[in-house]
């Protein structure tokens, strides 16, 4: 009886066996440790290892612990230290390892399919093979976390009709489901204005949908790739009978934003003068705590030029989980070209795998009469529409919206459609002979952030970006625009155009408060043009550092850089200052 008892103790509260009588541990150092083992039972401890020498009788204790445990995940439940006795130097142990325990069988008592499809049983694999307590536990874990995600987290599992012979055990497996649950509500605590409502249907927490544990710890990576909230303490989940209340603890943040940045560059037309840039933003989010939120950013990049961008985001379209935005941008490039580009696209948010997007987007580019006709007989230049539909999808376990220090964003971006090159007035209805007015375009882009933290208080960004238009027939004004701060730092903003690009990126920041910081950079960049009748290339790149802190009035950034490429070279007097204060409210 004391074998079955003993068995049912380890297999059940999976605890060591340890019996010992010791004596005070000895002040004194290097104790040997020595076993000693009944007959016929010393085979059984080949190819376990422990120190023989330790430095004093504790350690030595420790290892007689470890060596107990680690033969009772092998299947010898009944191993144990008998007694300890010092003498001397020598810590003497009798060693008590007994017979290798063996699944005669483990039977399917209750299990459905859906749960041995889950958990992995087969009885195939519980015959005749050593009954290892760490395996059942991972066995037991497996069975009740897919009960938990299943609706029912009050299962059970245990083992019934156990009868052991001969140091074989025969068993059979069973599960009680108990209820099914299912959620109630959402709770909002912490003095957010944020609606319930809202987050039921961003998190998918439908009321009548089975509880699911999984999808409760899956929602505080959703919540935290929000903006205008703060997570405060991990969600409870509070029980009624058959139903499952969330509550989560969240804090608004100051997301709603105004701020504008200032940059002196120095005038390409008039020598030893500066060039002032500037750029405003206006960003409301969690409008009336409904996740909805309106941006507009305006952007002076150099002398007459100037861009203007819009977005309007409308979660949970119509009650579902998909998100509707549309997007604006505006692009005037001095007295060459305009560029119009409005999209529309429809998003869904997954718990695991992050957010997926279909758009449309309607490009429209047209030549200023202000331009140089050579451009336009040369091919640089071209009037153009561009219809394209795209598959964009973004993955963010960052552990702070604003101020990451560690985790992941990526990033993919997959679009195709059709460009139609449109007449020119100034030009000869025979130029248009020689060239295909309708062609196919491809455009893939790629973007990932990888935050490492470093220390307490420092954080090492590594990045790479990088994007590639295909199309037998590029002109300058369907071009990528590099430079400035963005993307290439020390260079003027949409320096350099690209057909191609990637900027790796490498970004160590020390942080003095949880959201002011230093920060000391290095970019390279390698970048493509491909046009008709002329190629470019190059290697930029640019270093520099900054710093960013809270004030008063909001959070003031300072930026400075020098870069390097085949048309400018590393020089202080082409360095570039960037700053602004950001107000959040």
């Amino acid at each position: 009886m004391y074998k079955i008892a003993a068995v049912v103790l380890c297999l059940l509260l999976w605890l060591p066996c340890v019996r010992a009588q010791t004596q005070p541990a000895a002040a004194q150092s290097g104790i040997i440790l020595k076993l000693h083992t009944p007959p016929g039972q010393a085979q059984h401890l080949r190819g376990y290892s422990y120190q023989t020498s330790n430095p004093d009788s504790t350690t030595a204790a420790q290892e007689v612990v470890a060596l107990v445990y680690q033969l009772q995940q092998d299947a010898y439940l009944l191993a144990s230290a008998d007694s300890l006795y010092l003498g001397n130097d020598t810590l003497h142990v009798k060693l008590h390892v007994g017979e290798r325990f063996e699944y005669a069988q483990l039977r399917n008592g209750n299990l459905s399919e859906g749960i041995l499809i889950e958990s992995g049983f087969r009885e195939k694999f519980y015959r005749n093979v050593p009954f290892k307590p760490a395996e059942y536990v991972k066995l037991q874990q497996r069975i009740l976390n897919y009960a938990e995600r299943s609706g029912y987290p009050f299962a059970s599992v245990w083992l019934d009709s156990i009868s052991i012979k001969d140091n074989k055990i025969e068993a059979a497996l069973m599960v009680e489901k108990a209820f099914v649950v299912t959620y109630d509500s959402v709770q909002v605590m912490g003095g957010s204005k944020t609606k319930p409502k809202f987050l039921m249907r961003y998190l998918q927490l439908q009321p009548g949908q089975p509880y699911n544990h999984d999808q409760i710890e899956a929602t505080q990576r959703m919540l935290t790739a929000l903006p205008y909230i703060r997570v405060t303490r991990p969600p409870q989940v509070r029980f009624a009978r058959d139903k499952a209340r969330v509550v989560y603890f969240l804090e608004d943040r100051q997301a709603n934003q105004v701020d504008g940045i200032v940059g002196f560059l120095p005038d390409p037309t008039r020598k030893d003068k500066l060039l002032i840039t500037g750029e405003a933003n206006l960003n409301i989010r969690n409008i009336k705590g409904t996740g909805k939120s309106i941006g507009l950013q305006w952007r002076r990049v150099n002398k007459g030029s100037v861009i203007l961008n819009g977005e309007y985001l409308h979660p949970n379209l119509f009650g579902t989980p998909f998100e509707l935005g549309t997007r604006f941008s505006l692009l005037k490039q001095d007295s060459s070209f305009i560029t119009i580009q409005p999209r529309l696209q429809l998003g869904y948010y997954t718990l695991k795998y992050g957010k997926f997007s279909v758009y449309g987007e309607w490009r429209n580019s047209r030549i200023l009469g202000a331009a140089n006709p050579q451009s336009l007989r040369n091919l640089d230049l071209a009037d153009a529409r561009t219809t394209t539909y795209g598959f964009n999808y973004l993955w963010n376990n960052l552990d702070d919206f604003y101020f990451p220090r560690r985790g992941r964003l990526l990033e993919l971006d997959i679009a195709a459609g059709t460009k139609t090159v449109l007449r020119n007035a100034d030009l000869e209805k025979s130029f248009y002979d020689t060239l295909d007015l309708r062609t196919t375009q491809l455009s893939i882009s790629l973007r990932t952030e990888n935050f490492f933290k470093v220390s307490k208080n420092s954080a090492l960004l590594a990045r790479l970006q990088g994007k590639a238009l295909l199309n037998d027939q590029l002109f300058l004004n369907d071009m990528y625009r590099l430079g400035g701060l963005t993307s290439i730092r020390g260079f003027d903003d949409y320096f350099f155009y690209a057909s191609s690009y990637a900027i790796g990126t490498i970004e160590y920041r020390l942080f003095t408060a949880a959201d002011s910081y230093v920060l000391l950079f290095y970019d390279q960049a390698y970048y493509s043009s491909e046009l008709d009748k002329s190629e470019e290339s190059g290697w930029p790149s640019g270093v520099g550092g900054g710093i960013s802190f809270s004030t008063g009035a909001g959070i003031f950034q300072l930026v400075y850089s020098v870069g390097r490429s085949e048309q400018q070279p590393l020089l202080l007097k082409y360095s570039k200052i960037h700053f602004g204060i950001t107000s959040k409210f």
